[in-house]
């Protein structure tokens, strides 16, 4: 396109006869110098090679020549400016074209090539062509390269060298050259030259890779038909796919230049298989190490096994898949597999039920259900030639032979054929289950797997599950968990939103609504922070589950900041072969401050903090409980703390370390408190005054320790004499062993502050 003509732009210079006063010897800027009634300069009219020309005496090191007129310069636009210039006498200089670049403020801009190549003159009376071109790109054959800035320019030439030689210049030419860039900029290479066939059968793979060696920058088309691609091919420039390929599973394409949702849903002309095949590249080389889904919907009908995808069984590079939705669609591939089998325990292999019947009905992954059988154990992996299967964890109580059921449930991206795989994050990707599947399985072993603002849509029985350690320091944030089961009373729901093994890992910010469980967690060192998790139903005084279930006594654990609905915290050692105490680590190590605990319409013994002990013996050290709001609204609750007795109880006599203060408590009929300040008035004189903590230590817990004692006035006899006495103590007395007796050497009466522990120190 000739952009002076058809958009009306003038690109020419002055000639010279209109007048050297047009023709500046700076930078062409107004108000700068010209060569009109310079001594130097003059306009020779019949020049017997230029006809009318400039004769110039050069008298300065860069001698300028700029036209005052402003060329204008359009990005995309790519000027040559030429010139002929021949030496008359003198020293022979050296010339360049040369401009000066303006921006829309009439400002220079800097960063613009503003001098082209420079020609040496090495003779007289020859005349000597001299050109430039000024393009946006720093492109082959561009000599200028001025970028998008510029709008205008003062174009000329300079000389360079010795002083004292004299030129003749011819009149300069500005052509737009744009089209011979643009023939460059938007070419192509059809792999239909290259010898593709697009006949479905023939392999093509060898002329896709011969286009994209001639392509060298430029876009491959893959042109209408249907192409067979029999082995892995990657593009190493841009291609568009109006034609689709079909390759074998294991095959893949890796697009380095368009490695996106659309490209990949072009090639196969199906967005599903696009989507594997693109899931697929991703743990290759592609240039990248991000799937962008652009926000596109992806219909599965069938659970998306990643490690089969992959053909791998080890990954711990990062990936991450992000911004989209997953959708699951009516399927039978979304059938849970269920089988009933007996098999034998034996403590001694905490993690081996042997003598399996019946074991190759059962699935890895499956959960495993049964008497003595705690929350989220699964079958981690099986030995068929054994009958043997390895579980994810103990059973608390499963010694001896018995029946058990296995149930596998299946799930939209399921992880769980990896050996190990680690660092694969998922963001803003919503899992639209829709009660039909799970959502994500993750690998057997493996660490730091993210998923940061995913929604997980109505997941019909996990959303995020664990098999193994393959949940090692998993962080889940600012995700949304929408259960499946909002409809039902809570006694009658059994989907969990996550449930991990291993350790370190950091569930934060997140909110779900009406599971079975909010999350189920085996390993140590877990941290809550800023979650809201709620679990009630319509009930007027409704049955509530756990929250959080934290299922190795000694978790190491802290909650921070949550916001705990109609549901609570359960400390429990449901996966300890052994749970009778014996000396080891006991309930504790757990930290919960600064959150907001409210229920309603709930069974007056319903509580906020609940110990599930499996077996007799164990207690409780190193419990910090403080700064927490306790709420109960639509009827009062008899505490906020409990022990769930129908295992075993707790060996109260043992309580270590138990910090429960600075809380507030509202619709709670007895508050629980340790240390515990009481006020203690006794009217009538007595040599033993009996301190009664009325249940308000932690878990109605005993009244271990009196730490102080002061009085508050005098104490005096019955007959009103003062007494200056100290008296001394009886821990652990009355019913429950809940009072504190304060020994006088006499009878007396008055009011005392009493401070009292429910621990010993740690």
């Amino acid at each position: 396109m000739n952009k002076a003509i058809t958009q009306g732009l003038v690109l020419m210079p002055p000639p010279f006869v209109a007048g050297l006063d047009l023709w500046s010897r700076e930078d062409g800027a107004p108000g700068q110098g010209s060569y009109d009634n310079v001594a130097t300069a003059a306009f020779v009219p019949a020049d017997q090679d230029f006809g009318g020309c400039l004769e110039l005496m050069k008298t300065t090191s860069v001698q300028k020549l700029r036209c005052f007129q402003q060329i204008p310069y359009l990005p995309g636009m790519y000027l040559r400016v030429t010139t002929r210039v021949k030496a008359i006498s003198g020293a022979l200089p050296a010339v360049r074209i040369a401009g000066w670049a303006g921006n829309s403020a009439g400002a220079n801009v800097a960063s613009a090539a503003q001098q082209g190549p420079s020609v040496q003159l090495t003779g007289y009376g020859k005349a000597v062509t001299i050109s430039a071109i000024i393009g946006s790109g720093n492109r082959a054959g561009v000599n200028m390269s001025w970028g998008l800035a510029p709008v205008f320019g003062h174009f000329g030439l300079d000389l360079t060298g010795a002083t004292g030689g004299v030129v003749r210049i011819e009149d300069f030419t500005i052509e737009d050259v744009t089209s011979v860039f643009h023939d460059e900029m938007f070419n192509w290479v059809d792999v239909r030259d290259y010898g593709a066939i697009g006949d479905g059968v023939s392999d093509d793979r060898a002329a896709f890779e011969a286009a994209d060696t001639a392509a060298n920058g430029k876009t491959v088309i893959v042109s209408p038909g249907n192409y067979y691609i029999g082995s892995h091919l990657t593009f190493d420039n841009p291609v568009k796919f109006e034609g689709v390929i079909t390759m074998p599973d294991a095959m893949r394409l890796a697009c380095t230049r368009n490695y996106d949702l659309d490209t990949y849903a072009a090639a196969f002309g199906s967005e599903l298989t696009g989507f594997k095949k693109a899931l697929q590249a991703l743990f290759y080389f592609t240039d990248h190490n991000m799937l962008d889904l652009g926000g596109r919907r992806i219909e599965l009908t069938e659970p998306l096994d990643i490690a089969a995808l992959s053909g791998l069984s080890s990954f711990t590079q990062r990936r991450v898949m992000s911004n989209g939705t997953l959708v699951a669609l009516a399927s039978a591939a979304w059938g849970l597999t269920t089988a009933t089998a007996t098999a034998t325990y034996a403590p001694s292999n905490v993690y081996d039920l042997t003598g399996v019947s019946n074991i190759g009905t059962i699935p890895v992954g499956a959960l495993v259900t049964g008497t003595g059988v705690g929350r989220e154990v699964y079958v981690r992996s099986k030995n068929t030639a054994t009958n043997t299967l390895t579980l994810s964890q103990p059973l608390w109580g499963g010694a001896g032979t018995r029946s058990y059921s296995f149930t596998r449930f299946k799930y939209m991206l399921d992880f769980s054929g990896f050996s190990n795989i680690s660092r694969f994050e998922m963001h803003n990707i919503e899992f639209s289950c829709g009660s039909l599947a799970s959502a994500v399985f993750l690998g057997d072993t493996g660490a730091v797997m993210v998923m940061n603002d995913c929604a997980f849509n109505q997941p019909k029985d996990r959303a995020i599950s664990s098999k193994g350690t393959g949940c090692q320091d998993l962080h889940v944030d600012r995700c949304l968990f929408y259960s499946s089961e909002e409809g039902l009373l809570v006694q009658d729901r059994s989907s969990v939103a996550i449930n991990t093994n291993a350790n370190d890992v950091k569930i934060r910010n997140n909110r779900a609504s009406r599971f079975a469980h909010f999350a189920v967690v085996a390993g140590q060192s877990t941290v809550f922070v800023g979650n809201h998790f709620f679990g009630g139903d319509g009930a007027d005084v409704g049955v509530r589950k756990a929250g959080v279930v934290l299922t190795y006594p000694n978790s190491k654990t802290y909650f921070t900041g949550n916001y705990i609905d109609n549901s609570f915290i359960e400390l429990s050692n449901e996966h300890d072969a052994f749970p009778d105490f014996s000396s080891e680590y006991t309930f504790g190590a757990v930290t919960i401050t600064g959150n907001i605990f409210i229920c309603q319409h709930c069974a007056p013994w319903f509580a906020y903090i609940v110990v599930t002990p499996r077996g007799p013996g164990h207690s409780i050290s190193g419990l910090n409980v403080t700064s927490n709001v306790f709420s109960a609204r639509q009827g009062n609750i008899d505490r906020v703390d409990n022990v769930d007795t129908s295992y075993a109880s707790l060996s109260y006599t043992s309580f270590k370390n138990i910090n429960f203060r600075d809380n507030s408590f509202n619709g709670v009929v007895t508050r629980s408190l340790s240390p515990l300040y009481l006020e203690h008035v006794q009217s009538t004189a007595s040599t033993t005054w009996t301190v009664d903590t009325a249940g308000q230590l932690p878990f109605a817990g005993r009244a271990r320790n009196l730490v102080s004692v002061v009085a508050e006035g005098a104490i005096t006899t019955a007959s009103g004499a003062v007494q200056w006495v100290t008296p001394y103590c009886e821990v652990e007395q009355s019913t429950g062993a809940q009072s504190v007796n304060l020994k006088w050497p006499v009878a007396v009466k008055g009011r005392v502050q009493a401070t009292i522990r429910c621990d010993n120190p740690a």
